[in-house]
């Protein structure tokens, strides 16, 4: 079977690692800025040197376009993005439309001409690290944000997305806007200790994980600490820890695929000598089935009832509700083939993250590819992956779009 050039892809990887680059051997590379700038740069000069075209839309969508033998068919596209978390990692992203370069340059090298064209996206803003929400530029394509309500996000000094688009030259003149789609892929590294842990080459991924995100307010009373004796006390910090931990028991209750999460709290009055009379919290439930969520759900509003007998009051909020996604079969089938083809080992998996294949899922068919990461570690400097890992994650890529660009 055919193979992508290994070297290359870990070159391009290294020279875009240098862009954004941190001391301790990460990089940050936020949505829209300068470094951001550079690395589209640097992407679109490859592409038009190997003879592809590249166009931009409204959103900064970049699409990088090998043609086919049939212009009217749909193409496949693949992709993912080049922006990065702050102090983040050399391959989040950024691998996936390194792959897809290389599955593009693969193909010349080998003068072989598909029947659809294949393109390449690099995705705006994936990470959300500046402007929220994630997944923001994939969002408004596939028709789930407006364009004015993406243009007019705005970052912690006060510039716009717009704003952004415009300083770096990357605000197209085509409408942020899908296009039909035969198939669509994204190669990415696992984020997780799974596929290594077990020595498994690839991850197929069937399934994303849907998320709910709540903030819980929990009410006491505010007393002096020393004269208040403690069967006195409605303390909301303590019924704050019965809930966490609570939170916690909800998501082992839900394993393997269930997560539940406190990322962030706050205090009031948040002083030495008081007891605390109120805690703001965030608790988030991630599981690829809907009903596991809803019966996480019901658990968390009995543990908030349950607060009632410390004194305290708890309202809970929904704030955020992400359903589950489910990859397409005949993609997920294709990769199946290529991992077989290529003598490689895989197994089906959960992405617990957001990526914005999940969207474009939402309009046309569509799967991921997983590689391990060392140690599970991402959106961290010391995300890291091999080069062998990155060679065999190219070449199942490779193979699945090759296969969907070849059919009728």
């Amino acid at each position: 079977m055919m193979r992508i050039n290994a070297e290359r892809l870990w070159s391009t990887l290294a020279m875009m690692a240098q862009i954004g680059g941190t001391p301790a051997g990460g990089v940050t590379r936020l949505a829209l800025s300068d470094e951001d700038r550079i690395a589209r740069n640097l992407l679109r000069d490859w592409a038009l040197e190997a003879g592809f075209s590249c166009d931009v839309d409204s959103m900064g969508n970049m699409f990088i376009r090998r043609a086919g033998k049939n212009p009217t068919l749909a193409p496949v596209i693949t992709g993912s993005h080049v922006d990065s978390q702050p102090l983040g990692g050399n391959y989040d992203g950024i691998y996936g439309v390194m792959a897809g370069l290389e599955l593009l340059r693969t193909l010349n090298d080998n003068q072989l001409e598909t029947e659809r064209d294949i393109v390449l996206v690099n995705w705006t803003n994936e990470e959300g690290a500046r402007f929220a929400p994630a997944m923001l530029a994939s969002g408004v394509w596939t028709g789930q944000f407006s364009e004015e309500y993406a243009h007019a996000l705005a970052d912690r000094d006060g510039i716009t997305v717009g704003e952004a688009l415009d300083a770096i030259g990357y605000r197209g003149e085509q409408p942020a806007r899908a296009f039909p789609i035969h198939a669509c892929y994204e190669l990415h590294i696992e984020q997780g200790p799974i596929l290594e842990d077990e020595a498994i080459d690839i991850g197929l991924v069937r399934a994303a994980m849907g998320q709910r995100w709540f903030t819980i307010t929990l009410d006491g009373f505010a007393a002096h600490a020393g004269t208040t004796p403690m069967h006195s006390r409605r303390d909301a910090l303590t019924a704050f820890a019965e809930l966490a931990l609570k939170v916690e028991a909800i998501g082992y209750q839900h394993e393997p695929d269930g997560r539940a999460t406190i990322g962030m709290a706050n205090v009031t009055p948040n002083s030495r000598n008081v007891v605390p009379s109120r805690v703001v919290c965030s608790v988030e439930f991630r599981h690829p089935h809907s009903e596991a969520l809803d019966a996480m759900e019901a658990a968390l509003y009995q543990a908030a009832e349950s607060l009632t007998a410390r004194g305290v009051n708890a309202n809970v909020e929904r704030i955020f509700d992400y359903a589950p996604i489910a990859f397409d079969a005949a993609c997920l089938a294709r990769s199946e083939n290529a991992v077989a083809g290529l003598g490689y080992t895989a197994r089906p998996m959960v992405s617990g993250a957001g990526h914005d294949t999940c969207y474009v899922s939402k309009i046309a068919p569509a799967s991921m590819i997983f590689i391990p990461c060392e140690k599970g570690i991402s959106h961290n400097e010391a995300e890291n992956i091999l080069p062998e890992w990155s060679e065999k994650g190219a070449n199942v890529l490779l193979h699945s779009v090759l296969t969907a660009a070849q059919e009728p």
